[in-house]
């Protein structure tokens, strides 16, 4: 896996919009943020562009993002939203140029669909965290300041990562290589060139405002694609919002009922992604140690090229 260039004080980071239209306010104030972290920021009023419910027409969104990749100023790209239509943009990207060019690439949500192009058909590290107009536009305790800056800076070759209110749902260690996103997104990838790739990895597994029904299914269609065989270990998200509805069985136990049978760890309840508070950013593509029992996960190599 290639890594990126670590961020060094007085960087410039590059903002995308490549999925919903962007609120002006809420992306000022994010900007504010990452401001206040040190870094210069690099975005214009394409940002604002509106295409349906998209942040301007499909090859507008894929040509500017390629260009943040390709300028050699920028040396991060951090993700305005989710919302919908990273998929439309798989097919105007050109790996090789990517590769050519590695950076920093976070974001979640509908982001998902670009981690996993980044990792899979261009073999680069990017992360699953905060972005711009939400978490960074909210400020902390929104996201894990710590966090990010040890993941993006390269300071601290190990990083324990530990949500307070996460589950064992089984006990167990394993490492590998980790993976995820957005569950949706995810099952939504299934049948496609660009589906993601879970065997021998660490899977993180987040969503929001789903029903019961709703994820059980999804996990279902993971299972049935064979999604699920060889994962090492499982990490879930807060699943923010998709708590009991009427009668139905709580999020862990659905879970669970799904996933006993793999014999691996599971762990439920890491925060990142949809979270209602203190959003991890998580590496994809390194090296991690899941320790379900004792209710943490360890990035085991350093996430940017330091070297």
């Amino acid at each position: 896996m290639q890594k990126a260039k670590p961020l060094q004080p007085g960087d410039t980071v590059g903002i995308s919009a490549p999925s919903g239209c962007v609120q002006r306010e809420d992306l000022l104030r994010g900007i504010s943020e990452i401001r206040s972290l040190g870094y210069q920021v690099r975005y214009d009023d394409s940002l604002f562009s509106r295409h349906r419910y998209f942040a301007g027409s499909h090859r507008q969104r894929a040509e500017s993002l390629t260009d943040l990749f390709t300028d050699p100023g920028v040396k991060a790209i951090f993700c305005a939203r989710g919302g919908y239509g990273c998929q439309y943009l798989l097919e105007l990207l050109d790996p090789e140029t990517l590769q050519a060019h590695p950076k920093i690439f976070l974001g979640y949500s509908d982001v998902t669909v670009l981690l996993q192009f980044l990792e899979n058909q261009c073999g680069l590290v990017c992360f699953h965290g905060p972005m711009v107009a939400k978490e960074f536009a909210q400020g902390e305790p929104y996201y894990v300041r710590d966090n990010l800056l040890h993941c993006l800076t390269g300071s601290r070759p190990v990083q324990r990562l530990h949500s307070p209110d996460s589950l064992t749902l089984q006990a167990g260690t394993a490492r590998g290589r980790l993976t995820g996103g957005c569950l949706s997104l995810l099952v939504a990838s299934l049948g496609t060139p660009y589906e993601m790739q879970s065997r021998d990895r660490i899977l993180f597994l987040e969503d929001i405002n789903a029903k019961p029904y709703q994820v059980d299914r999804m996990l279902m269609q993971l299972k049935l694609a064979g999604k699920l065989e060889g994962v090492r270990g499982f990490v879930f998200g807060e699943m923010f919002g998709c708590g009991r509805a009427g009668q139905a069985p709580d999020m862990p136990e659905i879970v669970l009922s799904l996933l006993q049978e793999f014999q691996v760890p599971i762990l439920y309840g890491l925060h990142s992604g949809h979270t209602s508070t203190g959003c991890l950013t998580l590496p994809f593509g390194v090296e991690v140690r899941l320790d379900a029992g004792q209710r943490w996960l360890q990035v085991e190599e350093v996430a940017v090229d330091a070297g």
